[in-house]
């Protein structure tokens, strides 16, 4: 299984990290295209926040769609490579800062100071010993008025009858998410469990807060079998349009990315 170990060892070591995690995004046609076709859409009544916490932005796929939404990031990743290469490439951000953890904690982030907490593709691989770790930390870092997004396995539903595809846990499954953030004093808002790569659904999408911040939501849980076959919407009729070049006299062009950044 995908314990803190292995994580460690993959994600700071064997993994080359050649094209920066954009390998993930082929589905969709690039990470811009999965960004503002499918991860924004799900969050744009929470964006811009004030401050944003990122777990595990590794070499920062997402974290160049958050840094402009936010007066103040923080970005928190189990891999020296990852903090490093996230420092070089947003070094021009100086909003933000980013810190190598132990694999489980989250005191380097400050209590009841984020309106978003977002970890997408790389919770994933995280097992139910440290989710249960980072879920009561999660709700504590929340601001009165925050959420958080956190994208994680749903393997364990399936009780070992379909192996362990694309190396999710196999430990946590929504429910057993849900059931930490209530015990967190938290609420769920929306659970999407949800297919990745096949027709199983192996992953699950969890919205949360803080059990008082929304009192008069009702939680939604909804299993969504075309989550799939949204990404190839996007990847065949949107991600033409992100492959286009900015125009150059665009008006706040300017990156917070390093120009070397791609380095």
């Amino acid at each position: 299984m995908p314990d803190l170990n292995w994580n460690k060892a993959v994600w700071q070591g064997s993994y080359h990290w050649n094209d920066a995690g954009e390998e993930w995004s082929t589905s969709w046609g690039g990470s811009e295209a999965q960004w503002f076709g499918s991860i924004y859409p799900r969050l744009h009544r929470f964006l811009p926040a004030r401050r944003i916490l990122e777990i595990a932005p590794g070499f920062g796929r997402w974290t160049r769609y958050l840094l402009p939404a936010c007066e103040e990031f923080v970005g928190i990743d189990l891999s020296d490579k990852c903090t490093a290469a996230c420092q070089k490439r947003f070094a021009g951000a100086k909003h933000a800062q980013f810190i190598t953890n132990d694999g489980r904690s989250l005191e380097a982030a400050q209590d009841r100071a984020f309106d978003l907490i977002f970890s997408f593709d790389s919770l994933v691989h995280a097992e139910y010993d440290v989710l249960a770790f980072y879920i009561p930390q999660i709700i504590s870092k929340l601001s009165p008025v925050g959420v958080a997004f956190i994208h994680h396995s749903n393997l364990l539903t399936y009780n070992g009858t379909i192996g362990q595809p694309h190396g999710r846990a196999l430990t946590v499954s929504a429910d057993a998410v849900a059931d930490l953030v209530y015990r967190a004093s938290g609420t769920v808002l929306v659970q999407e469990i949800a297919n990745w790569g096949g027709e199983h659904l192996i992953d699950c999408l969890t919205l949360c807060s803080h059990k008082n911040t929304f009192p008069s939501v009702q939680p939604v849980r909804h299993k969504n079998s075309m989550f799939m076959s949204e990404a190839t919407l996007i990847r065949d009729f949107q991600s033409p349009y992100s492959r286009l070049p900015e125009p150059q006299s665009k008006p706040g062009a300017a990156t917070l990315e390093s120009p070397d950044a791609a380095a």
